[in-house]
């Protein structure tokens, strides 16, 4: 049986927790999400989260690959369009 490995990250404000899994080939998404302990980690519920890779939004079901890095996204203090006004308003 192939092994392959991935990493999953949960970024927050300030650092990154970052864990290493070596996974049997076929493991989806959900798979290294729970055996990273991240959830448990930081009071995580899967059902709430939104995952990613490489900044796109990917299912929880997705197929993984060698070296790919599942990313748990966290939602957005303000929506881009407000934070690019707001930087232009305190720029003036």
């Amino acid at each position: 049986m192939d092994v392959l490995r991935v990493e999953v990250v949960y970024a927050l404000a300030d650092a990154q927790d970052v864990v290493v899994l070596d996974l049997v080939e076929g493991a989806v998404a959900r798979q290294a999400l729970a055996d990273s302990g991240l959830l448990a980690r930081h009071g995580l519920a899967i059902e709430d989260l939104q995952l990613g890779m490489f900044g796109k939004r990917i299912a929880a079901e997705q197929r993984l690959r060698e070296g790919e890095r599942v990313e748990i996204l966290r939602t957005l203090a303000a929506a881009p369009s407000e934070a690019r006004r707001g930087r232009a308003r305190r720029s003036r």
